[in-house]
């Protein structure tokens, strides 16, 4: 396989699983903020400023007053943002048609039809009243793909690659989301007894990343910070959790570097090191310094994107 396919299949993954997140993080955040147990939480001003937070275009100012229908659009279907869904799509669709003959007709005919739906959806309608319409089509279609991936291609390296792609960007975006609910947190001050521990904050990161059922189910009591970090960064079934993705990394790293002592430094050596890392990690490690696991993984997870993009798809 040509570098550069390689390259086009671990970057479709990639789009693929981001465009899902930010259109979850939309439709949780802004729903959620109607069921919010204090004034500053259902401020829609708040959700705006949390949504451009989360996609990496933090509001420099905080007395700025955001035009809610715009940073929709920005978000959602604005094809001059670099981070909008509808980018995400577009460059998942041309990654794939650059690999068009390494994966199969039935994936490719739904990346199509999820380009062509979000390239034609109508952006004054979404703006006004779509917004839950888009983001559940959205979320729904991504989950498809990750079935068609599944269930179509072959379990070999174009696999392991679109997987890696997959993962790495599920891990990134589950930092992404910590990170920004963890500062809504701060800024919010939750009211129920401690300022930030027991925030609504940490539930709605939770129904971000689709765990919060499984988490009550897991622990029984109301989501605080320790029992949501601890969840959704080392429990290891929970399928949205950074274990988890680490798990999956490394088991498709396998099928791509194949020798049993990786080298010092390798893709291989730096994935192995970091899910060692979290394995014997405990969450009262990571909380009483959120900010600073965050940064700490942000720069691991970065770190091994680079290393992969010289070892694998240099061209």
């Amino acid at each position: 396989m040509l570098s550069r396919v390689a390259n086009n299949l671990f970057w479709m993954g990639r789009y693929i699983e981001r465009s899902e997140h930010i259109a979850r993080y939309l439709n949780v955040n802004y729903f959620a903020s109607l069921d919010a147990p204090n004034e500053l939480s259902q401020s829609r001003q708040f959700v705006l400023k949390s949504m451009r937070f989360m996609v990496g275009n933090p509001v420099a100012d905080e007395n700025e007053v955001l035009d809610e229908e715009k940073v929709l659009y920005d978000i959602a279907l604005d094809p001059n943002n670099h981070y909008s869904i509808i980018s995400n799509i577009k460059a998942a669709r041309e990654n794939a048609n650059s690999a068009r003959d390494l994966i199969s007709t039935e994936l490719y005919e739904s990346i199509n039809r999820f380009y062509h739906f979000v390239l034609n959806y109508d952006a004054d309608f979404f703006v006004k009243k779509g917004l839950y319409d888009f983001t559940i089509r959205t979320t729904e279609r991504s989950a498809i793909l990750r079935g068609k991936i599944r269930a179509t291609l072959l379990h070999d390296q174009v696999y392991a690659i679109i997987m890696l792609g997959l993962n790495i960007e599920r891990a990134t975006q589950i930092i992404r989301i910590i990170n920004a609910k963890f500062h809504d947190a701060t800024y919010a001050k939750g009211s129920y007894g401690d300022q930030v521990a027991n925030s609504f904050e940490w539930s709605t990161l939770l129904k971000c990343m689709e765990s919060y059922d499984m988490m009550r189910r897991f622990y029984k009591k109301t989501p605080t910070s320790i029992t949501t970090l601890e969840f959704l960064v080392l429990n290891g079934d929970c399928p949205r959790s950074m274990m988890n993705c680490l798990n999956q990394i490394c088991g498709h790293m396998g099928v791509l570097d194949k020798t049993k002592h990786p080298e010092k430094n390798s893709t291989a050596f730096l994935v192995g090191k970091l899910r060692s890392e979290f394995k014997y990690m405990s969450v009262e490690e990571i909380e009483p310094n959120v900010q600073g696991f965050i940064e700490h993984v942000h720069n691991k997870l970065f770190a091994i994107s680079k290393t992969m993009e010289g070892e694998f798809f240099n061209y």
